[in-house]
């Protein structure tokens, strides 16, 4: 089994859930590596954007990764992650939704609720989204190839 990584990032409001979290993740697989993106110290005025995007920046230079982004409601860091083509982010608000997730639409950011989450939740949440794996069923394929079809959307060329 290759290595795969976990790129936690937060804002403002996940900051200290995020620093928190890190140390539950480490070493629960031998085979993961967590890179922790930041932000290194905590801005109040800071934006949920930058830091979605550069974490599914990670994870498309990264095959064997995933991302984990956490801001006050998940709703902005999700929403920045998903206008990048390839990342296909999801606010998992249950284990069980984490794991469909990962194993129905091929999720590859798992987004959480800072205030809506404590840490212990988190790591449960993230250990069942990264201990899924991605159905192989051709139904499965076809839909997540479409997330990703441009000719679908307004203005595309069908």
């Amino acid at each position: 089994m290759p290595e795969y990584t976990i790129y936690l990032g937060s804002d403002h409001r996940g900051f200290e859930d995020r620093k928190e979290l890190k140390p539950l993740l480490e070493g629960c697989h031998q085979f993961l590596r967590i890179e922790d993106l930041g932000p290194k110290r905590l801005d109040p005025e800071d934006d949920f954007n930058d830091i979605a995007i550069t974490v599914a920046s990670a994870v498309l230079g990264n095959e064997h990764s995933f991302g984990v982004l956490i801001c006050g409601s998940a709703h902005g860091v999700c929403m920045q992650a998903n206008r990048i083509k390839g990342i296909r982010a999801i606010n998992a608000l249950t284990p069980e939704s984490a794991v469909a997730g990962r194993e129905d639409d091929y999720a590859n950011v798992l987004c959480l609720s800072g205030d809506n989450f404590s840490a212990e939740e988190m790591e449960k949440i993230v250990k069942a989204f990264c201990h899924a794996r991605p159905k192989t069923d051709e139904k499965y394929q076809r839909r997540v190839q479409k997330l990703d079809d441009d000719s679908k959307w307004p203005g595309g060329e069908a």
